[in-house]
Order: C-alpha cells, then structure tokens, then sequence
C-alpha cells in the first residue's frame, strides 16, 4: 500500500468513525427528549407498548399538540362546541407557542416510530379454561321500554340490597324478593349513592364524556328533602362519605375524574355549615378511593387510584385533623388503562395488599394489549409494595375478591369490558380460583353466558340470603366500544340489564 492509500484508507476510517460518532449523539439525544418529555407528567412508557400505526395516528399528532405542535393539521379543538373550546382553551394544555424545535420533535418523532413493533402480541387466547361450575348464572331483564346503562352498581349488605344508578340519572334498588324499586332522579349519570348517619348522598357526573366542563352535582337527601350541597364538580366519578377525624360530621372525598385536568378533593363542613374545599391530588384521572388506616396510628388514611396520564397508587396519610400527605407507592405506564384495586391481605401477613386491574381501552390507543389484566402486589409491613402475580387479561376494568369457595384463601372474579372478541370472546368475565396461595396457582373458568350481554360494572354479594358471596354484573347498552355485528345484536335482543352468578360452592 502506498502512502496515498494509506492516507485514504485512513481518513474513510475517520469518516466512518465521526459518522457512527454522530449516530450515537444523535441517538443519545433522541432518548433524552423521550425521557424528558414522556417522563415529566408520568412513567416513561416503552415504545414497544403499541403498534407504529398507533404511534403515528393516534398519540404523536395530540403529543405534539401538547407541545404547541400541529403535527398533520392535528386540531385538538375540532369538533367541540364553543363553551367546550373555550374550557379546553382555558387548561393551557394544548399551548399556542411550541415548547420543543421542530428539529428535536423530528428526532424524537423518529426514535419512537423506530423503537415501535408493527403489532403486539397477545397471550389471552393461550390461557385454557374450564366452564364456570361454582356459579349459575341468572340473567334478568326488567320490564322497561328499553335496556339501561348503569353507570352505578353496589351490593349494600346492610339493606341486603343491590343499588342502581344509571346513564339517565335514575336511581333504583333492586333484591331479588321485590324486584325494582325507583329512588329518584338526579338529572345526569349518577355514580355513587352513600348512606351515612341517617343521610344519602348523592353524586351525578353531570358529563359522562370527556369534558373540560364541570356540571357534576352532589345531592344531600335528610328525611323527605333533597338538597343539592355541591356543584360545578368537574367530571367525579368516585364518592368517599367517612368521619375521617372522628368528629361526628361526615367528610366528602371526591374524585373529580375530569378529562386533560382533574383533581382528588376533600369537602368538609365548616362551622357555618359550608363545606370547605381542599385539594389532595392536582392531577386527573382519579377513579377510587378506599378510607383505610394503613400505618396503624388510629387515623383514616386514603388509598387512590389515578387511572390516566400517571396512574398510581397513592397513599394519604393524615397527619392531624383532615391534613393529608400523600405518598405514591406504585406507577404504571400511562397506557396501562388502570381502572380499579382491592384492598386485600393475601398472605395472612396482618398487612393489606394490593390487587390491580388494567385494561382500559376506552382511549386513543385502542388495540389489544399484553399488559392488560390483574395484578398481585404484596406489602412487605411498611407499604412498600411488590408485584408478585400476574393474570393476562384483555380489557380488564373491574376486580372482585373474597373466599368465594370457603376454602380459606381468596379467589377472584374479573370483568373485561374491552374484550378480546376476535381470539377470546368469552372472557369478558372469569373467575379464578386459589388452588395454592403461595405458588400463587389460579384455575381459569369461564362461561358462555357472559356472551349475551356487554358488561361494564360489576360487585359481589350475598345476594340470595344464603350465607355466601354471589358476584353481579351491569350492563351498558350504549355502544362505546368495537365489537363484531352479531353480538351486538345479540345483546340488544338479549336485552339483560343484570347477570347474578348465584354462588353453588358447598
């Protein structure tokens, strides 16, 4: 090789290097831009968590949005009337001046369509099952001009009654003896229906829908008047009624679900008999709270759960008189779709646990997801907890849990809401059942009658008065959701508005 040559051959070598050098800069860069930006409001999610159409379609153009981009004409505010724009406008979530250059929101656009799969993979289908044995189901449907949504589903063991609430604001109980009963109508899809020291309280969403407005009411029943106590709720779709300090009055946990904001708030009554608002939680999506005292001080805790942007667990502690600290001791992915939890102590330990569920797909994102269904995850005395089991679940909304089989550990009841009709269309409801608590070992049932309605709440009691826990389902008949011709029409000839697994264990 001649000198030429060698002083070629060394300078491509350089080239090479500073090109692969740039490569890694620019890599380096893009994964700092995805962590700051995905990461700032919640847990960075993984690229491989949905499908490069989705990416591309679906989140990119309203994350770009949120960055005061219009990625392909991308209008946030299409189709919203003008009060409702005006209130989107009003959040500051959607900003008039861009936040990031479009050099970066490029690269950033790019590394996440590289690191995205073309499809997931999903294991539902792989799970066997056997038919449902333990329970019989009693499918009813109540003579009205037309099938219901319920929007509010409770068995209340102290009336030994199932409470309704429903998409026309319709409040009803319901028992097997009597059949249904009318309680009143509070004019929007009510959500929650306490009874508290000889008062109920009421509480209406006002919009079931995504909305920026606030038109959620709480209502005050006290012998034969009816009070609306509290208005302009944005979006609650959750009611804790407690004495949290135990000073006799009855405190107002609230989660105002809203939509691109929200908040956890606390309403106490004042001396002038007013209640006093404070915020818990600046963030939307809180979809449950369960009062608990979880550090064993003697005071009423609060246990949350935040559904979307960052889904959560958090723990309020108080500290003194209605103060609150709050402590996030579990996150999920932000396309998790988390929807509700339990209470639970599993292991036997003297701590409570808890059990997940996650399957949402109510959103941007639809598509089957492998990270749909519940999850176990134990506290180790300290609420530091960890997930131990998993159960692959398409859709996943609602958990159920007690000893259903009296064999001395619990067992679970599941309802998907967005199941997967195409591979696994009959679990839109299974029941597992501990065969060993700590192998953490389920059998898998299922059953054919779960088919003929499309389930959206779901709650367990002893229903029949016989001394074990039944399991009931709601239905909504409103389409929401993708679901194949045939069962839609099953459905609405169906027409069941209720479905009683009767408890058979012996």
């Amino acid at each position: 090789m001649n000198k030429y040559q060698i002083v070629r051959a060394f300078t491509i070598v350089l080239i090479f290097c500073g090109l692969g050098s740039c490569q890694k800069d620019k890599d380096q860069r893009a994964e700092a831009l995805f962590e700051m930006h995905c990461g700032s409001c919640h847990l960075v999610p993984k690229r491989e968590d949905l499908p490069k159409e989705i990416w591309k379609k679906e989140i990119l153009p309203n994350m770009a949005a949120r960055m005061g981009l219009r990625e392909d004409n991308y209008n946030p505010l299409k189709g919203l009337s003008y009060e409702e724009m005006e209130a989107v406008i009003k959040t500051g979530i959607y900003p008039l001046s861009s936040t990031i250059t479009l050099q970066d929101w490029q690269l950033l656009k790019e590394y996440i369509i590289a690191g995205a799969p073309d499809s997931l993979n999903s294991q539902v289908s792989q799970i066997r099952s056997s038919e449902l044995s333990g329970f019989f189901p009693i499918q009813i449907s109540f003579d009205q001009p037309k099938q219901r949504s319920y929007t509010y589903l409770e068995f209340k063991q102290a009336l030994n009654k199932l409470i309704l609430g429903d998409m026309a604001g319709d409040v009803m109980v319901y028992d097997l003896k009597n059949g249904l009963t009318a309680k009143g109508n509070y004019g929007s899809p009510v959500i929650s229906y306490n009874e508290v020291f000889k008062e109920t309280f009421v509480t209406a969403i006002g919009n079931i829908h995504p909305s920026a407005i606030s038109k959620g009411n709480v209502f005050k029943i006290s012998g034969s008047d009816t009070l609306s106590i509290l208005s302009a709720l944005h979006r609650p779709v959750h009611t804790v009624t407690e004495d949290l300090n135990d000073n006799g009055a009855v405190e107002l946990v609230i989660s105002e679900f809203g939509d691109l904001t929200g908040e956890l708030t606390l309403f106490a009554l004042n001396e002038r008999g007013e209640y006093d608002k404070t915020i818990l939680l600046n963030q939307p999506g809180t979809i449950r709270v369960v009062a608990q005292d979880m550090d064993n001080d003697g005071r009423k805790d609060l246990v949350a759960l935040t559904s979307q942007g960052d889904e959560s667990i958090t723990i309020l502690y108080q500290k003194q008189d209605l103060s609150f600290e709050a402590h996030k001791v579990l996150r999920f992915s932000p396309v998790y779709g988390s929807s509700w939890f339990e209470l639970l102590d599993y292991d036997g330990d003297g701590d409570l646990d808890l059990v997940t569920v996650h399957g949402d797909n109510a959103d941007k994102s639809y598509v089957q997801k492998p990270y749909h269904g519940m999850r176990l995850h134990l506290n180790d005395g300290k609420n530091n907890f960890t997930e131990v089991f998993f159960y692959p679940l398409n859709g996943a909304t609602r958990v159920v849990t007690s000893d259903f089989d009296k064999d001395g550990d619990y067992d679970f009841g599941l309802l998907s809401t967005f199941p997967d009709y195409e591979n696994a269309a009959d679990r839109s409801f299974v029941f597992l059942e501990n065969k060993d608590r700590k192998t953490y070992s389920f059998e898998t049932f299922t059953t054919e009658a779960s088919l003929k309605g499309k389930w959206f709440l779901m709650t367990s009691g002893d229903m029949d008065g016989d001394g074990d826990e039944d399991i009931i389902l709601s239905s909504f008949a409103l389409p929401f959701i993708p679901a194949p011709k045939e069962y839609a029409e099953l459905w609405k000839q169906e027409a069941i508005d209720l479905m009683i697994l009767e408890n058979r264990y012996q």
